[in-house]
């Protein structure tokens, strides 16, 4: 690692974002297509080639596509990768580098990462990590309604085991008053002029003191990689990737709350039951941020427009999660949607877990099949059709029945 960060191999290239800076949103058409942007494929350190949006920051996806999601746990050097700022340290000495504890607490604290190992339990939870623009590029697909922001494919996401220390812990060393209401965390990544909003996220007290947040020092059983925010990052499963803060560096603990714009304008919907859009209209709304996943599966293979031979026996195959009450059911459609069969679930890694699904189909006659998955979770909650899903400018939340098109010959 000490060879590793030492690389300054952070590049100057073009600067993406993906939030929705105002609280109007006007439904557009998507714009005329024109010739088609397609992103080099880069090997960064610790990574396989990435497919690289963006460099600077570091926006990267798995060149494997969804043959990735045919696994329950994503390897660390194909994990995609999603930076917000473009001043991101290339040099981490871990000899100097603390996590400060501070705010309205009883003892400020300033923890090396040995202290992180040695004076708190370990824990482990297996989460899928998940942008919550991931999958927004099918919004325009869908409703021909452009969004803000990186279209990304399913590529946003991954599922990996985190093991840390308990925030809550870390958090009863400290001392939390009683007046705190309030827990704000930022990492080391910094914005290229003063004027930018630092990437900073709050959450309530009592949330930020439940056993199931941690502060990771570990990913599948190795340091987290530099990309994927090494030396901690914080683990919040089940919950949109945007408040698991990268490099984490500043825990403050606060009695009243502060205001903060990716967590107040950038990640936001439409406060009220579909968390959507009217179509059609063009008004002032109130907003509330992106919080806990949706119930969502994704087919891994075989991949779209795939072309199998006659007689064939395919495991039709994928990864289904949600915001941690578990995968009840996955349900598969090879006619459009017009008939459902259940597919046989796969083991069980946990709640905040992907769960794997097979279903094993003989392709007997010729012709071309769509292809249609759908999750239930242990509440009811199912993901909608694609003409149901709900628009929102910034693209986020995308979790409508994914559906592939494939011939047999």
């Amino acid at each position: 690692m000490d060879q590793f960060s030492r690389r300054n191999f952070l590049g100057a290239s073009l600067v993406l974002g993906a939030s929705t800076l105002f609280a109007k949103e006007t439904v557009k058409p998507v714009i005329a297509e024109t010739k088609a942007f397609v992103p080099p494929i880069i090997t960064f350190p610790e990574k396989k080639p990435m497919v690289t949006i963006s460099d600077r920051p570091p926006l990267l996806a798995s060149a494997r596509g969804r043959d990735l999601f045919t696994q329950a746990i994503t390897p660390n050097d194909q994990f995609f990768v999603r930076w917000h700022m473009p001043d991101i340290p290339t040099y981490i000495d871990l000899e100097t580098f603390r996590l400060e504890v501070k705010g309205s607490v009883k003892n400020t604290l300033s923890l090396s990462i040995d202290d992180l190992k040695s004076k708190f339990e370990p824990v482990e939870v297996t989460s899928v990590l998940q942008c919550g623009g991931n999958s927004r590029k099918f919004y325009a697909q869908l409703t021909n309604q452009a969004t803000h922001g990186v279209q990304w494919g399913h590529d946003a996401m991954g599922c990996a085991v985190w093991k840390g220390a308990r925030l809550k812990d870390i958090l009863n060393m400290a001392g939390v008053n009683a007046t705190a209401k309030y827990v704000g965390v930022n990492g080391l990544e910094k914005p290229a002029i003063d004027e930018t909003p630092k990437f900073f996220r709050e959450m309530g007290i009592d949330e930020a003191l439940t056993d199931e947040l941690i502060v990771a020092y570990e990913m599948n059983g190795e340091d987290i990689p530099y990309l994927n925010g090494f030396p901690l990052k914080l683990i919040i499963p089940g919950h949109f990737s945007d408040s698991w803060v990268k490099m984490l560096s500043e825990i403050t603990v606060m009695d009243e709350y502060r205001k903060s714009f990716f967590m107040d304008v950038a990640y936001t919907v439409p406060d009220n039951d579909c968390e959507c859009v009217i179509s059609g209209s063009d008004f002032e709304y109130k907003r509330k941020p992106i919080a806990q996943m949706k119930v969502k599966s994704v087919i891994g293979y075989p991949a779209p427009n795939s072309v199998i031979k006659k007689g064939s026996r395919i495991n039709v195959s994928g990864v289904a999660f949600d915001q941690g009450k578990g995968i009840k059911e996955v349900m598969i459609s090879l006619d459009g949607g017009k008939s459902w069969s259940a597919t046989e679930l796969q083991k069980d890694y946990g709640k905040y877990a992907y769960r794997q699904w097979s279903y094993g189909w003989d392709a007997k006659t010729k012709g071309e099949y769509t292809i249609m998955v759908r999750a239930i979770n242990r509440i009811g909650n199912i993901q909608p059709l694609p003409g149901d899903i709900g628009w929102n400018a910034g693209g986020y939340q995308y979790n409508a029945v994914d559906v592939i098109n494939v011939k047999i010959v």
